[in-house]
């Protein structure tokens, strides 16, 4: 019967967002939530009428963030990058995993010590930007034996490990870990858990969460991911300003982070087709008749985010 009841109520998701139905959609939220990579922009274009569309939403009043897992970047490097292709944005409305972790750390963990750190450079400036001393960023070469090893010499300041995207990832950065999180009181948290990092022409690199899932099978310890679909990610946004999940949409190109944060939060949610996932993916989640996979659909579809143009212009 549970099966039955979700297959019904899944009949009214994943609808083409166009003409009355987007206009109603409009009206009913104040809050735009936008992923970035895949979604307004590709690399290092936007996507075409992303930035009308983004200052046209302003313009009709919406209050827009930008909500990316991706650690590399500080809030101030993506304003500056959004400034740089047309988007009106702001510092404040950036909400990388790079400031929530260090939101996280510092407001819901209260930590009081450093952070072994592994991740970038970015990273550690938002830790720097809250008060919080790190140590990790970098190159961490190998040298001696196994006894060397399991003897590491380690910080005594050290109360968390951060796990972020590093491409200076090594056997001794996860030795380190390993042994500052064999103390149970030692926090352990990951920025997020996407695996790859898709790039132009189909290609993709590693993402974090391989490195992530590296650290806690050492450690045999799970960590907190702050990053979507973790439900702290809109928490990050919501506690700043106030916003209402049932008037919030979050736009993003990925089920399983984007599409999965909105569900669990309570928000509408619009997948668009300039990224990862794609439309027979969600259709075949809506399909299986599965609660758990139902989590995966969105309410809308588009092909790119340029679609919602004529009805903010109109």
């Amino acid at each position: 019967p549970l099966i039955c009841a979700s297959a019904g109520s899944m009949a009214s998701k994943c609808n083409r967002l166009s003409g009355p139905l987007l206009q109603q959609l409009l009206v009913s939220v104040d809050n735009v939530l936008f992923d970035c990579d895949g979604v307004i922009w590709r690399g290092d274009q936007a996507i075409a009428g992303a930035p009308a569309v983004v200052n046209s939403l302003k313009k009709n009043g919406k209050r827009v963030f930008f909500v990316t897992n991706n650690s590399t970047k500080t809030r101030a490097m993506y304003a500056e990058k959004l400034s740089r292709l047309g988007f009106d944005a702001r510092q404040e409305d950036v909400f990388g995993t790079a400031y929530c972790s260090a939101v996280y750390l510092k407001h819901i963990s209260k930590l009081a010590g450093k952070v072994y750190l592994i991740g970038s450079k970015a990273m550690a400036q938002e830790l720097e930007n809250v008060g919080i001393q790190n140590v990790g960023v970098g190159p961490d070469p190998i040298s001696g034996g196994q006894s060397d090893w399991a003897s590491v010499p380690l910080d005594p300041e050290v109360k968390a490990v951060l796990v972020g995207f590093d491409e200076h990832f090594s056997y001794m950065k996860l030795n380190r870990a390993l042994h500052y999180l064999s103390n149970s009181d030692c926090l352990f948290v990951g920025t997020n858990t996407d695996t790859r990092l898709p790039l132009e022409g189909g290609k993709a690199v590693p993402g974090t969460g391989c490195l992530l899932r590296a650290v806690e099978t050492a450690a045999h310890r799970q960590a907190q991911v702050v990053g979507k679909p973790s439900p702290f990610m809109f928490e990050c946004v919501a506690s700043e300003y106030g916003l209402d999940p049932a008037r919030t949409l979050m736009v993003g190109d990925r089920l399983d982070t984007d599409i999965l944060l909105g569900t669990r939060c309570g928000l509408k949610t619009l997948l668009t087709l300039t990224g990862v996932s794609r439309l027979e993916e969600a259709q075949a989640h809506q399909e299986s008749g599965c609660p758990t996979r139902s989590e995966l659909v969105p309410d809308f579809y588009v092909e790119s985010v340029s679609e919602l143009l004529p009805a903010l212009q109109g």
